[in-house]
């Protein structure tokens, strides 16, 4: 279904003109055109479950002053779901509005051939200034990415630490300013680390350690409520004491963005969108389906349009509808002939309903070490139905929260503990199917999936899924299709067992390619550059290349970017990039020009020869240029 489009900037401005010549009050235009065109601030935290915030419902109090107030202004939605649990794939499904089989990110492997959209891409083609802090690889196909700023470093280059609070603000404030320097509305994508891990004051092993970023509040293991998904002892409450700390610090970075918004003077017309990218990092919960896996904390205020504290307890939306969504609130067209998979759901700031909101397509494909274990799942706001064709009571399911201590302490009492053992099997083998009563039980322990009482809710939830996924070519459609054959099943996943050997294969023999190649190759490319540049003038970097014969025809990677005389400063903001073939010998001439607006005052070189950084034979990096 296409998206509705929000009044375009004329209509808007007619009708403040109209408005006036009847005596209503100028203010009111204002507010219609800011509403028309506003500034972005998307703020998310990582590995958050929805219920550790206390206007979610967490059972632990103070948790999240500083999101809890926000939510007081803004509009708040119930059945809100990211499309999977892990951070790169749901990540990356936010901000291309395409799930992980299409655009190419299934894992934590960038797709360095995408040949879509991204965020920051349409949001500059819609006249934004565009920055982004942390998480910058793991949201967009590749690294680096066009974003305009980077934000993860001073103006003096010095790296904010993930977990420093005024770090997040001293961002916000940079991105503000450098968009104001540029003349354009913003678009700052600011992305919390806590509480994913480590989480605040725990060492490797569940033991305290001094930690200077310290949250304004810090919990005990006596305090914590322990999740219904997880067995209670001393252990899991310390490390949960840990986490709900590290949610708290999480709070405080909120906080700290928000003020520096406020101090813009940009609050009153800036959209303010502020999620989880998934639930919290402990088993059940990250890298699953479950619903405490896809519930995201979403929230927006967007002054003039939404109505302070206000609830959508009615549409279901999801990350695959972000981007189409965010092109409304810019007024921008939608990307052609790219066919997206979410729709916006706009038209819910403005209080209308839309139809078709009554589930969400969950999808996830492998973990961080390129372990293939596909799930599929279709989510209502009464019931979850989960597909995993990987289950064949032997394969055992590979993921990070295996690390945790929650986790060795299940496998610990596992071995005297029945009910914890059966919990421990079902996480590390699953079952081909899984249904849950989600509205009475959302901590997913009744598999209701051979009850009787519930086969037609099972048969069409799975005949609503086969029927989304087919829509979508997903590759599973056929076994969900054909759910009774199990040598089908079979053959997908020994073709899934060969595509990760095949790729562990080719990764060994481009480091040993890498690796022979490289040996004697030091002059392969040289640079030859200014000794200063001068802003909104065109300068021309040379590169000599020396490539042999048996080598081909090479891609050479040449980037501007920002840089510091200090030699401490950690800046790596990229301005341009340009990629150039070449073969046997000669020289690459590749111009390059600094905006007369910005405020950059060094500059370098950086250039690769290679297909891809990690396979590069050679990597230079220039040593400061001056701009004038």
């Amino acid at each position: 279904m296409s998206s509705i489009p929000l009044p375009s900037r004329s209509l808007v401005a007619l009708a403040c003109l109209i408005l006036t010549a009847l005596l209503v009050s100028p203010q009111a235009c204002s507010r219609a055109e800011s509403a028309e065109r506003p500034n972005l601030l998307i703020i998310t935290v990582d590995d958050m479950s929805a219920d550790s915030l206390g206007v979610f419902g967490c059972k632990l109090p103070d948790t999240s002053p500083n999101i809890d107030a926000f939510a007081r202004e803004s509009l708040r939605f119930t059945h809100a779901h990211v499309q999977v649990g892990n951070c790169m794939p749901g990540r990356n499904i936010m901000w291309s509005g395409l799930f992980s089989h299409v655009n190419g990110v299934e894992g934590f492997v960038p797709n360095k051939n995408a040949d879509y959209p991204v965020l920051c891409d349409l949001a500059s083609q819609a006249g934004y200034f565009t920055g982004i802090r942390g998480k910058v690889s793991h949201s967009t196909p590749y690294h680096p990415y066009a974003w305009d700023a980077v934000l993860d470093s001073s103006g003096d280059g010095k790296k904010f630490h993930v977990k420093d609070a005024e770090g997040y603000a001293a961002s916000t404030r940079e991105g503000i300013a450098m968009a104001d320097e540029a003349g354009k509305p913003f678009c700052l994508l600011i992305n919390i680390s806590d509480p994913h891990k480590p989480f605040y004051a725990q060492g490797r092993r569940g033991e305290s350690i001094p930690d200077p970023h310290v949250p304004s509040r810090v919990f005990t293991a006596e305090e914590v409520p322990v999740p219904g998904f997880l067995p209670s002892d001393e252990v899991i409450r310390k490390e949960l004491a840990h986490y709900y700390s590290s949610v708290r610090r999480a709070d405080d970075c909120f906080g700290q963005i928000m003020e520096a918004l406020q101090r813009s003077g940009q609050a009153e017309n800036t959209f303010v969108m502020f999620l989880s990218d998934h639930g919290m990092p402990l088993p059940f919960a990250k890298t699953q389906l479950y619903h405490h896996s896809t519930h995201t904390p979403l929230m927006v205020r967007w002054p003039g349009v939404t109505e302070p504290g206000t609830v959508d307890q009615h549409h279901m939306v999801s990350a695959v509808d972000f981007v189409p969504t965010l092109m409304d609130v810019m007024d921008h067209e939608h990307p052609q002939p790219h066919r997206l998979h979410g729709r916006s759901f706009a038209p819910l700031f403005h209080g209308r309903s839309q139809e078709g909101r009554d589930h969400v397509i969950l999808q996830y494909n492998e973990n961080s070490g390129r372990n293939r274990h596909p799930m599929r799942g279709i989510h209502t706001r009464e019931f979850l139905y989960l597909y995993n064709p990987w289950s064949d009571g032997s394969r055992k399911f590979a993921t990070a929260t295996t690390g945790t201590q929650t986790y060795g302490q299940m496998v610990k009492r596992a071995a005297s503990e029945p009910s914890i053992a059966a919990r421990l099997d079902l996480f590390d083998h699953r079952v081909l199917e899984e249904l849950y009563d989600v509205r009475n039980d959302p901590d997913c322990l009744v598999n209701l999936i051979d009850h009787p009482d519930h086969k037609a809710t099972r048969d069409r939830l799975r005949n609503q899924l086969t029927a989304a996924l087919v829509k979508i070519e997903d590759p599973v459609a056929p076994l969900v299709a054909s759910i009774d054959d199990a040598s089908l099943r079979q053959a997908y996943m020994a073709a899934e067992d060969a595509r990760k050997q095949k790729a562990q294969e080719a990764k060994s023999k481009r480091q040993k390619r890498t690796g022979a190649a490289a040996k004697g190759l030091r002059d392969v490319i040289s640079l030859r550059l200014p000794i200063s540049v001068q802003k909104g003038r065109i300068f021309t970097v040379t590169v000599s290349h020396r490539i042999p014969e048996s080598l081909g025809t090479q891609k050479i990677h040449v980037t501007l970017k920002r840089a510091s005389t200090d030699p401490d400063a950690n800046i790596n903001d990229r301005i341009h990039r340009e990629v150039v073939s070449a073969v046997g010998t000669g020289d690459v001439e590749i111009d390059f020009q600094i905006p007369q607006t910005t405020d950059v005052q060094n500059v370098r070189i950086a250039a690769f020869i290679g297909a891809d950084f990690e396979s590069n034979l050679l990597h230079l990096n220039s040593a400061p240029i001056r701009v004038k």
